[in-house]
């Protein structure tokens, strides 16, 4: 498939080595990259996103295959690796950068996104209301290189050991049908 095909999907659901380190597994996902969007600040810096001060939520922007892998199930995916109920922060992680979002991409991305959104608040699924914002995507500015891949070459890292990893097993766990080989 020539990557013109590929679609595009942009999320934020907290920390986005969180997001990137599950994505890469799933079958149909060609590329995660971390970045940020949703703010007023150009090109902002990992630092600066930090403060919370440039409205911009940390978000992983994957580049997959619809043959492969759909909107629909990147969106259930996502919705099991945050807390979609928290505003604002996911566990220790505090600020507006941390916030649930789904940047669409275009209008069918959006009905989508609503959709499941519905779907799960009807179901009860969350303890809570859902607050995941459903935005449609502005400007998206890749991170800083040394944010690629950061938990497959951190795995010792504290905070890699704390918190992504229980967040991967339980995904590994809850998907393994959809996991690459």
């Amino acid at each position: 498939m020539a990557n013109n095909e590929y679609q595009q999907a942009t999320l934020g659901g907290g920390c986005f080595w969180c997001v990137e380190s599950a994505f890469l597994q799933v079958k149909g996902i060609q590329s995660v990259k971390s970045g940020y969007t949703g703010g007023h600040t150009p090109n902002p810096t990992y630092e600066q996103v930090c403060t919370g001060n440039t409205g911009h939520a940390e978000v992983a922007q994957l580049q997959y295959d619809p043959e492969q892998i759909s909107y629909r199930q990147i969106l259930e995916i996502f919705f099991t690796l945050h807390d979609p109920t928290q505003v604002n922060r996911q566990g220790n992680d505090v600020g507006t950068q941390y916030r649930t979002s789904i940047f669409y991409h275009n209008d069918e991305q959006k009905r989508e996104a609503e959709k499941i959104i519905a779907e799960l608040e009807a179901d009860d699924a969350f303890s809570a209301p859902i607050v995941t914002e459903v935005t449609e995507l502005g400007t998206f500015y890749p991170a800083e290189d040394y944010h690629e891949n950061y938990y497959a070459r951190n795995p010792e890292n504290p905070y890699c050991q704390a918190v992504i990893s229980p967040k991967l097993a339980k995904f590994r766990k809850t998907f393994a049908g959809l996991l690459k080989d």
